[in-house]
């Protein structure tokens, strides 16, 4: 997996000049505070960002790259169209955080006086929530330097003997840098061992009718009926870890996820080697909620929309991937999370209402390397039969940067070299509705292949970014 882009910075709508007065701008007084409230979330020790931004001495070998990214808005990752949604994520540096960076930059980059420094912020010890609860895997889990890639699958006991309510959870790898994504589930009893994200056996399944979770058709075997499980159309996520996600928080609309107690807990980690041979042993932190809350938070991860028998051609810039979801119950829509892999290029989310009504409520273009969640300002209510039709492209050409081999059709699968599209997404029900009667997918017109195929192999990137940033004062390309 390719090291995540560095700079989590916040930046403006507008470009504008650097003040006149640029002598006096310091890292002390003027730069750290922008640092600690903005980008320190994720650049400090033991966290995602490949740098700190903690110190004076950390920070000053990037100053120029600093004001390179929030000018040419590089940075911070975000990449929902502004005509379409109002989103509470979306970053708020201002015009004046903005000028203030860039002048520390045309200056010199001073260091200032050690009285004007703020004190340091007191992470919760490295995790972005203070936990109540902690889990984690049995034990680590050792990573090769090379090799395709593995989806493993841990099975934990449970930590709650009761149905709890918590009111955030954040998934932290201990080495992000080879963890493509974790996803946390309770299984339901008889549920098989599987991987969530490859695409479906078969077609999905007209709204009510049963189809098929992962198949034996995405691992390249022969489907039978002792080996193909019968499962829904979509699964029910208790939190996700990709590239560049923040912890799940659901205290904002006045809601909670519920952890049903007893059992197990399953992890799915999908591991991609970087070459370096490392070990992960992933951990979960639950926050509990004060008291049962008045909605419930539900992620829902329909199977992917893709029809399994249409690989991606080779040079194909825009590949176009169309999926309807139909809601079987009333709910209120809250975030969407787009998920494909590195030819990934754009995903569109539109609304239909019963009475023909059409809302595009997000589009966003795609980032392997930061796989944003978009959380709506103000929830929009839906009603029993209202769909969601969901448009996805890819881009299999050579102009786009991410791409392993543009001479080759890619198949769907779970493999970072293989393709998903899968259109996340969280509703809030009532506290006492069941969460499965929530959603129904639908989709036709297609049949299975008898294999997926072989994965492309992915070649090691160039450079240590996805975005090309300078070199750090003092140091040659």
């Amino acid at each position: 997996m390719r090291r995540i882009p560095v700079l989590v910075l916040l930046m403006a709508s507008t470009t504008f000049a650097a003040p006149s007065q640029t002598s006096s701008v310091s890292f002390n007084k003027d730069v750290l505070p922008i640092l600690q409230k903005n980008c320190q979330v994720c650049h400090r020790t033991g966290e995602v960002a490949p740098m700190s931004f903690e110190t004076y001495a950390s920070t000053r070998p990037w100053a120029k790259a600093i004001k390179q990214a929030v000018l040419k808005k590089q940075m911070p990752p975000w990449f929902a169209d502004i005509k379409y949604g109002d989103f509470r994520n979306q970053p708020q540096l201002t015009d004046s955080d903005i000028q203030t960076l860039a002048a520390w930059a045309d200056s010199g980059a001073a260091e200032g006086d050690a009285k004007d420094k703020p004190a340091g912020v007191d992470w919760p010890s490295g995790w972005r929530v203070k936990p109540d609860v902690i889990l984690s895997m049995p034990e680590a889990h050792n990573v090769p330097a090379k090799g395709a890639g593995e989806i493993k699958t841990f099975t934990v006991p449970n930590p709650f003997k009761e149905d709890t309510w918590v009111s955030s959870i954040e998934i932290r790898p201990s080495e992000p840098s080879v963890v493509h994504h974790v996803m946390l589930q309770v299984p339901e009893p008889g549920q098989p061992v599987s991987s969530w994200g490859s695409p479906p056996a078969a077609c999905i399944a007209a709204a009510s009718h049963e189809s098929f979770l992962e198949s034996p058709i995405a691992l390249g075997r022969n489907p039978n009926a002792q080996t193909a499980a019968k499962q829904k159309d979509f699964v029910i996520l208790e939190a996700v870890y990709v590239p560049g996600s923040s912890f799940s928080d659901f205290r904002y609309y006045d809601s909670a996820k519920l952890i049903k107690g007893g059992g197990n807990l399953r992890l799915q980690v999908h591991y991609t080697p970087n070459g370096k041979a490392v070990s992960d042993q992933t951990k979960i932190g639950f926050v509990l909620a004060p008291q049962p809350p008045q909605r419930k938070f539900v992620m829902l991860a329909p199977k992917s929309i893709a029809d399994p028998k249409k690989r991606i051609p080779a040079g194909d810039a825009n590949f176009e991937t169309r999926g309807v979801l139909e809601f079987a119950d009333d709910a209120q829509v809250v975030s969407f999370m787009p998920h494909m892999h590195l030819r990934g290029k754009d995903m569109t989310y539109t609304l239909v209402f019963p009475d023909g009504r059409k809302t595009t409520v997000l589009r966003a273009n795609f980032n392997f390397d930061w796989q944003l969640a978009y959380e709506l300002e103000t929830p929009i209510r839906v009603r029993k039969g209202t769909r969601l039709e969901v448009v996805a492209h890819h881009d299999n050409s050579a102009n786009n940067l991410s791409n392993p081999d543009s001479s080759k059709e890619v198949a769907w699968g779970n493999l970072t070299s293989e393709e998903m599209v899968l259109p996340w997404f969280g509703v809030l029900v009532d506290k006492n509705a069941d969460p499965e009667r929530i959603l129904a997918v639908r989709q036709t017109g297609c049949n299975a292949p008898n294999s997926i195929g072989p994965a492309i192999p992915v070649k090691t990137p160039n450079l240590p970014f996805g975005i090309p940033f300078p070199a750090p004062a003092g140091k040659k390309d």
